[in-house]
């Protein structure tokens, strides 16, 4: 029997915000891209953008052969279980889409399997393309796609026919859910405080389905703040499992610091200062006496790297480096105060505080900061399941994790106090449900 994979995402830039899929299906005994689909949703929450881009998919390959048997891929842990029947789907707006999905073809032709982002470009690429065509007031076409382009054989497509099969899907009916501060710089100067995060946009188009053609960047995927409901049963709640729990520690203080001046990811990447060692040997005993610690995750910049091995040194742990933690890229603007980019780049300051996705005179927008965290988030989710990892990031990293739990919009950001070498923590259930647990904690520095 032929089988067919189809691999599809979606994304919100906002949560919800402007948002749209792609998917695209593939030969699995070749690797060749049969067809692809992408479209511009509106408003919309990730979650649906990522079942939009699964029905898309499940509707193409059904097209192409509805005998096929389907191996869907995709980057969402929590559609890859909720479809697979592992998870419920408790959020009302999902069950239509989850039917949908399951309507299309029979189940025992579809299986399910999560794999990281980096294995689904393709599909993400469309999403974009599709998200960027909105924000035009455009239709995402076809003929402009470049989304093949790159996606040229690699795991799991042409080779997929010599991996094992995963374990067919059990669907059940109904059930499911949904899942700026200035960067390193003035982080108490008050027009910029809440910054370093993103914001929203566009508005909308639709979609078509061609084969045989060719999309990418980073998306949000997902404020996981889903809101549960009370069981039908009369029984107890189901038990979801350990959490995954991140503890977000900004790194302690470089010589910037009191200064107020940007320091992203662009320029000088300033160690920590005698204050900032201090902090971070403060922090480590702290977490030493709790003991809840189990693997610890830091930005690749060096006050990052600095604060992390001194926590590690103290907990006996290793240091993984995860270069999407790292702080906003503020171009020109690297070591300036606040005011000194107000008198040098007047336009450029006031087009970057209304809009989010503006970039810093040849430096990052606040939104592509906020796709490329809230994608390592989630691959860090799937990679430490039930553990309590130690993140070591800045100020925009941490504030677009807590926004996104708390699915809150962009304008809380401005209401976050996150000070060097503060602790805060966000716990992520089974269901796709977050749940900000402690933020801006500094009582081990006093």
């Amino acid at each position: 029997m032929r089988e067919l994979i189809v691999e599809a995402d979606g994304g919100s830039r906002g949560n919800p915000g402007p948002a749209g899929y792609g998917a695209v299906v593939i030969d699995a005994a070749t690797g060749e891209t049969l067809a692809e689909a992408a479209e511009y949703l509106g408003v919309a929450t990730n979650n649906v953008a990522e079942y939009s881009g699964l029905v898309a998919g499940l509707r193409a390959a059904r097209d192409l052969d509805p005998t096929a048997t389907v191996r869907v891929r995709m980057d969402s842990k929590l559609v890859v279980e909720q479809m697979s029947g592992r998870w419920q789907i408790k959020h009302p707006a999902m069950r239509p889409l989850a039917a949908e999905a399951r309507s299309i073809l029979p189940a025992d032709q579809v299986t399910y399997e999560w794999i990281p982002r980096a294995e689904n470009k393709h599909a993400d690429r469309l999403a974009n393309e599709a998200m960027d065509a909105g924000k035009r007031g455009e239709q995402w076409s076809p003929s402009r796609s470049t989304a093949d382009a790159g996606s040229a054989p690699r795991k799991g497509r042409g080779e997929l026919r010599d991996q094992p099969p995963p374990a067919r899907s059990q669907t059940t009916p109904a059930d499911t859910t949904d899942a700026r501060s200035t960067p390193e710089a003035p982080a108490t100067v008050a027009p910029l405080e809440g910054r370093g995060e993103l914001r929203d946009q566009p508005p909308p188009t639709r979609s078509q389905t061609t084969p045989a053609a060719t999309p990418h960047t980073n998306d949000i995927r997902a404020a996981r703040n889903v809101a549960t409901e009370a069981p039908t049963t009369g029984g107890p709640p189901p038990d979801l499992g350990t959490p995954t729990t991140l503890v977000l520690l900004r790194h302690g203080e470089t010589p910037l610091t009191p200064q107020k001046r940007f320091s992203g990811s662009g320029g000088s990447d300033p160690a920590l200062s005698d204050t900032g060692r201090h902090q971070a040997e403060r922090v480590a005993t702290a977490l030493a006496a709790r003991g809840t610690v189990q693997d610890i995750v830091s930005s690749p910049l060096a006050r990052c790297r600095e604060t992390a091995e001194i926590v590690a040194a103290r907990l006996r742990l290793d240091v993984r480096i995860e270069d999407g933690l790292r702080e906003t890229d503020f171009g020109a603007w690297e070591g300036l105060t606040f005011a000194e980019v107000r008198e040098r780049y007047p336009d450029d300051m006031s087009a970057w505080l209304s809009s989010p996705d503006t970039e810093p005179t040849g430096g990052e927008s606040f939104e592509a900061v906020a796709h490329r965290v809230g994608a390592a988030r989630d691959e860090l989710l799937a990679a430490y399941t039930g553990r309590t990892v130690l993140l070591v990031s800045h100020v925009t990293p941490i504030k677009t994790l807590v926004r996104l739990a708390l699915g809150a919009p962009p304008e809380a950001l401005f209401r976050m106090e996150l000070s060097a070498a503060s602790l805060s923590v966000v716990a992520y259930y089974g269901d796709g449900n977050a749940s900000v647990r402690l933020l801006n904690e500094t009582s081990a520095l006093r």
